[in-house]
C-alpha cells in the first residue's frame, strides 16, 4: 500500500464514477472531505447527511493513490433532477428562493453543479483542488450531456472557475454572494453557461479540458508554479448506458412544478 505521496515525483489517479455504484469509495470521499471541513471550523453543511451517495444523478471524482487505497481529494457533479435538489438550492434556498427559478431556467436543457471540492494537506500545492479537479469536472459535464454548470465558490476557487469559463451570477443573494457555510465565510454563485463550447474559458484551460474529454483515459504531467504531478485520468464513467439525461430533466421539471404549487398553496404537502 502506498502510505505516503512521493513529493519528489507525485503520481496519482483521477477517477470518475456514479455515486451509487461505489459506496465504499464514497465513504472514503466523505471521510476526507469531512476532515478538511472540520479543520476550517465547518461542522455542518446543508448536505451533511450525505444523501448524495444514494442520488442516481450524482457523479464523483476522486484523486487517489495508484493502488486505489487512499483518497487525496475529490469533487462531484450533481445533475438537476436527481433524488434531491442541487446542493446550491439546499444551501441558499432559505435565503433566496430565486435560486429555484434560476436553476430551472438552466435545467430545462440539462444543468448540474460542481460541489464537494476538496484536497488533503498531503497533496496541497499541486493544483489538485484549485485547477485540475475543476477542469475535470467540466470534462465530466460534457460526458454527461449537460449544457451548463453551477458552482458556489469560495474566494480561492473564483479565479480557477473563471479560467474554465464560469461567470458571476448576480441575480440572487447579495449580488451573487451568500454567507455560507457559516457567517464569516462568503460563497459566490457562478455559472458555466456553455459546457460544450467553453466560449469564455482561458485558452490554456480550454485546451486542457478538450484534451481530457476527448481522451478520457489519458496520462498528463500537470504543472503549477514549477511543481509537477503526474495524473492518470480515468474519467470514462462506467455504466453510463444506464444514465438517462432526458428522464432526469423531466424529473427536474416535476420537482420544480411541485415547488411552485407549494409556494402558491403552502398548506398542500
Amino acid at each position: 500500500m502506498e502510505d505516503t505521496l512521493n513529493k519528489e515525483n507525485p503520481e496519482v489517479r483521477l477517477r470518475a464514477f456514479r455515486a451509487i455504484d461505489e459506496p465504499e469509495t464514497c465513504a472514503r470521499f466523505i471521510e476526507g472531505h469531512t476532515h478538511v471541513l472540520t479543520s476550517i471550523g465547518v461542522t455542518k453543511v446543508s448536505y451533511s447527511k450525505n444523501e448524495w451517495t444514494k442520488n442516481p444523478a450524482a457523479f464523483v471524482m476522486v484523486v487517489e493513490s495508484m493502488d486505489g487505497k487512499k483518497v487525496y481529494g475529490g469533487a462531484r457533479v450533481h445533475v438537476a433532477g436527481g433524488s434531491e435538489p442541487l446542493p446550491i438550492e439546499l444551501a441558499t434556498g432559505a435565503m433566496d428562493r430565486g435560486i429555484f427559478d434560476l436553476v430551472w431556467s438552466f435545467a430545462q436543457n440539462g444543468t448540474g453543479e460542481l460541489c464537494g471540492l476538496w484536497n488533503s494537506r498531503e497533496i496541497a500545492g499541486y493544483g489538485i483542488g484549485s485547477i485540475f479537479l475543476i477542469r475535470t469536472t467540466v470534462a465530466i459535464s460534457y460526458q454527461l450531456g449537460i449544457q451548463s454548470l453551477f458552482a458556489l465558490c469560495a474566494p480561492y476557487t473564483i479565479p480557477p472557475g473563471q479560467a474554465v469559463g464560469m461567470e458571476l451570477e448576480d441575480s440572487i443573494g447579495i449580488k451573487g454572494t451568500f454567507y455560507y457555510p457559516k457567517l464569516d465565510l462568503v460563497a459566490t454563485t457562478m455559472v458555466l453557461k456553455d459546457v460544450p463550447t467553453l466560449s469564455k474559458a482561458y485558452e490554456e484551460d480550454k485546451k486542457a479540458i478538450i484534451d481530457i474529454r476527448e481522451n478520457l483515459n489519458i496520462t498528463r504531467v500537470e504543472t503549477l508554479r514549477r511543481k509537477e504531478i503526474t495524473i492518470h485520468y480515468a474519467i470514462q464513467i462506467p455504466n453510463l448506458d444506464n444514465w438517462d439525461l432526458k428522464a432526469t430533466i423531466e424529473n427536474a421539471r416535476k420537482t420544480f412544478l411541485n415547488l411552485k404549487i407549494n409556494e402558491t398553496h403552502p398548506n398542500i404537502i
